[in-house]
């Protein structure tokens, strides 16, 4: 157990010792570094370094951050994996962990290896001028909102959204509790979705990009990880049909398979 002292707060982090590649691992939105376990077992076996962390404000991170924004949780991963010495790191953002993903990228430069968005919100969540995909803006706000008045109900009724496949209510129970975790505070770093707007910023990374969807993504509709996809430089896609916005849970065995054959190709 590890915590990166920012002065203003402690973040939870996780590093696993491997020979290969790092690999950096940034979770959804109100989740945590536990998402990542089945994933996690797949990459150690593999012989990767595996560095997870939890965002300000969920799970064993501390809760009363003055800055919740997604900059400064990117700033977080970029504090850990400095501290850490790592020369190369591949970023794998899931969800809102896929704008986390981006920032970081483009701040640690020629450092990121590789960039992976798991049904990642980059680089935009909402529609813009040339950017039809997603909700708007608005909407974003009213889940926000949304979220105030009975956080228990909330949570549970989005952990039996998240997968298009059966995946057992052991899945969905566990994936509640991981929500309930999950400070107030953290609601703001959603709530930045609504404007971020990371195309310039993706659009110039010269790193290979593996980007995944679900054809049934009822979060993170697919069209925008076909764009970030067409604006990349060096873009795999890949795209999951009849899978919804949790690929590692509802496709486990192909997820890791494709997640491995791509950093196998970066090293």
């Amino acid at each position: 157990m590890a915590y990166l002292d920012t002065g203003r707060g402690r973040v939870y982090y996780e590093h696993h010792a491997g020979e290969k590649l790092p690999v950096l691992l940034i979770h959804a939105w109100a989740m945590s570094t536990r998402v990542w376990d089945s994933t996690l077992s797949a990459l150690q076996e593999a012989g990767h370094s595996v560095v997870a962390f939890d965002h300000r404000g969920c799970s064993q991170s501390d809760k009363d951050f003055d800055d919740f924004s997604i900059g400064a949780v990117a700033g977080d991963a970029v504090a850990i994996c400095d501290g850490l010495g790592l020369e190369k790191v591949a970023v794998n953002g899931w969800s809102l962990g896929g704008a986390v993903a981006t920032e970081v990228a483009h701040r640690i430069g020629g450092r990121c290896a590789g960039l992976i968005l798991t049904c990642g919100a980059s680089p935009r969540y909402t529609q813009a001028e040339g950017f039809p995909h997603g909700g708007t803006a608005d909407d974003v706000r009213a889940t926000v909102a949304a979220i105030r008045p009975d956080r228990a109900s909330f949570f549970h009724g989005i952990s039996r959204a998240v997968c298009a496949r059966p995946v057992g209510e052991a899945v969905l129970d566990w994936m509640w509790s991981v929500f309930m975790e999950a400070a107030p505070g953290a609601d703001r770093t959603l709530g930045e979705l609504a404007t971020i707007d990371q195309r310039d910023i993706l659009a110039a990374l010269d790193v290979p990009l593996l980007s995944i969807v679900g054809s049934d993504d009822v979060f993170t509709p697919p069209g925008i990880g076909e764009f970030a996809a067409q604006i990349a430089k060096r873009p795999r896609l890949v795209r999951f049909e009849d899978c919804g916005h949790g690929p590692m849970f509802e496709e486990y065995d192909r997820y890791c398979a494709e997640l491995l054959g791509f950093l196998a190709r970066l090293e």
